[in-house]
């Protein structure tokens, strides 16, 4: 399989004329059951490979990477953060999950709460939700904008494409700082989703997963699908691209997502740092005196 292939047809840059029905959530680039295998085992050798870049991005200390996941409910973005990240070391990986803000996060703006947990250099962040609910679930809910505290003036019928605007000029921010950032949009179809959630609700050890909400929210499905096509067609750019990754087939999502995060750590060019002729003859000695002992 052309992995390079496999990501174009997913990685969104230009999103002037993306229209998420041009992509089937049950997409597996070809991959039938019988070549159910050999994905799981080019995943593992991606999550392989992502272990050594991590270490790699650390040692050299100047990037760091922002791995975006939106999706709809049971899209599998935790079992995909689970299996991706496996092999990865957790000292190195900060996952963050962004659910209703608090009073304190409301006396902000609606970006503060997700500012404090950008990754630093040498670090993988993960948004598991993020920002981005601001033009999706606030969107499709007026009544949470309501509870932001915003000046009447400044509630207006732009208020979503000014956001974008906002979005996009702090992930050019990020970007110009050495901090790349990488979004996912779990695509998932509607008739996965209530497969998923039937299962949670006949698997007694599943039904912690089951939340009544969720239903509530299925009523919605048509205008969340409008307001993730509308997000993605302003939001993708080159620095900040969208990847529409397929989710009615979990092995294919995770396959998709690790080449995905490998690419991008691929693209910085990372080695290790090279040791100065001081450090060397400093290593020299400490090799020397541990050798005399």
């Amino acid at each position: 399989m052309k992995i390079d292939k496999l990501l174009k047809r997913y990685r969104i840059e230009h999103g002037k004329h993306f229209r998420l029905k041009d992509h089937d959530p049950a997409d597996t680039h070809g991959l039938g059951s019988e070549l159910k295998p050999q994905a799981k085992k080019l995943l593992a050798d991606g999550v392989k490979e992502l272990s050594l870049l991590q270490d790699v991005l650390a040692a050299q200390d100047r990037w760091g990477l922002l791995l975006i996941f939106q999706a709809m409910d049971a899209a599998g973005k935790d079992g995909t953060i689970k299996h991706v990240m496996s092999g990865v070391n957790p000292q190195g990986v900060d996952v963050s999950s962004f659910k209703a803000p608090s009073a304190e996060e409301l006396h902000h703006g609606y970006l503060w709460r997700c500012m404090k947990c950008v990754p630093g250099r040498g670090r993988i962040g993960i948004f598991n939700r993020s920002y981005y609910e601001e033009v999706l679930v606030v969107r499709i809910h007026p009544e949470i904008l309501e509870s932001q505290k915003l000046p009447k003036p400044l509630v207006t019928k732009h208020i979503w494409q000014e956001r974008f605007e906002d979005i996009g000029n702090f992930e050019h921010y990020l970007a110009r700082n050495g901090i790349a950032v990488v979004k996912f949009f779990l695509h998932l179809s509607k008739k996965e989703q209530r497969r998923r959630f039937m299962g949670r609700l006949d698997t007694p050890d599943k039904n912690w997963k089951f939340s009544t909400f969720d239903v509530k929210e299925r009523q919605f499905w048509d205008e969340y699908q409008e307001a993730y096509e509308d997000m993605i067609r302003h939001t993708a750019s080159e620095h900040a691209p969208w990847y529409v990754v397929p989710a009615d087939n979990k092995w294919f999502t995770r396959l998709v997502v690790a080449e995905a995060v490998v690419d991008a750590l691929k693209a910085m060019n990372l080695k290790y740092p090279k040791v100065s002729g001081e450090q060397k003859a400093a290593l020299a000695e400490a090799r020397q005196q541990l050798e005399n002992e």
